[in-house]
């Protein structure tokens, strides 16, 4: 019998970095910030004080950068000991040689482990991750890596637009099958992370691929999630939108109402888009 699992709508604290004036997300002080997100209905909180977050019933997660292999598990403990339920990791610089890559996978899933906290290897460019071939040859090597879905660094990054989309979506398939933790953007062919209004114009290809991605990682996750080490009575697959600021090169600037520059869009509002189109994607992947 397959175990139940639930979506968490999460909420990467980035997303409220920087929001302009006209933004319709909360500005201030962290706890404002956590507020704010509670009300809109977030269940989990990367990347921010973890105490602030329990003491509001929000789950915290954090998040690391790991550029080389070493004193992770002390990290990892402090993690564990601070009451974050998981971690996402991005895993080296994108330089590694295949044995320079297994030390470091292999650390991730020994101190995971051994600390009793979930890591989860992000998807991501300048990282171990960056490319689709060698990190499906890495879950051959490594079946109990898992991942943090951030599937825009691939979108952008490896054209995966041009050729056959769905064809790498299946060559994808062990990566979707370990996929424990999602970051919510959305990009195209030439951009990282866009604006996508409410999400059902007549001509956005790439979020039906987005689509695809998220419904595909979910799938994965309710037909194996069982398999790991803890689940045994259930599990929260979390999905956290995080949309960066310009200042850090993620958002894009357009011209406003007045000719300046500003951000292309609300990114506390896209965040809410983004966490009903993975929901409705969830539903589906249950009915798959």
């Amino acid at each position: 019998m397959t175990m139940p699992v639930q979506l968490r709508r999460d909420l990467n604290i980035g997303s409220a970095w920087m929001l302009p004036e006209w933004s319709t997300g909360p500005r201030g002080h962290e706890r404002v910030v956590l507020e704010a997100a509670k009300e809109a209905g977030y269940r989990g909180i990367q990347g921010a004080d973890p105490r602030r977050c329990l003491d509001l019933g929000l789950v915290p997660i954090a998040f690391g950068i790991r550029p080389a292999a070493g004193d992770l598990l002390d990290q990892a403990r402090l993690w564990a000991d601070a009451g974050f339920a998981c971690a996402t990791l991005l895993l080296g610089t994108g330089m590694e040689d295949d044995d320079q890559a297994a030390r470091l996978v292999e650390e991730v899933i020994e101190v995971s482990v051994a600390a009793q906290i979930p890591l989860y290897i992000e998807t991501h460019r300048a990282t171990v991750t960056q490319d689709i071939w060698r990190t499906v040859q890495l879950v051959k090597r490594f079946p109990e890596i898992r991942f943090n879905g951030d599937f825009s660094h691939w979108y952008t990054g490896l054209e995966m637009t041009f050729g056959d989309f769905e064809g790498k979506l299946d060559f994808l398939d062990p990566v979707f099958q370990r996929v424990r933790y999602l970051h919510g953007r959305i990009g195209t062919s030439g951009n990282i992370q866009v604006d996508i209004g409410e999400g059902n114009g007549p001509d956005q290809p790439h979020v039906d691929h987005f689509r695809a991605f998220w419904t595909r990682a979910f799938a994965g996750c309710i037909a194996s999630a069982q398999h790991d080490v803890g689940a045994e009575s259930g599990f929260e697959i979390g999905f956290a939108p995080e949309l960066l600021p310009a200042e850090i090169g993620y958002a894009r600037r357009v011209p406003g109402p007045d000719g300046t520059m500003q951000e292309e869009g609300d990114r506390w509002h896209q965040s809410l888009v983004l966490t009903r189109i993975a929901s409705e994607c969830f539903a589906a992947a249950l009915t798959a």
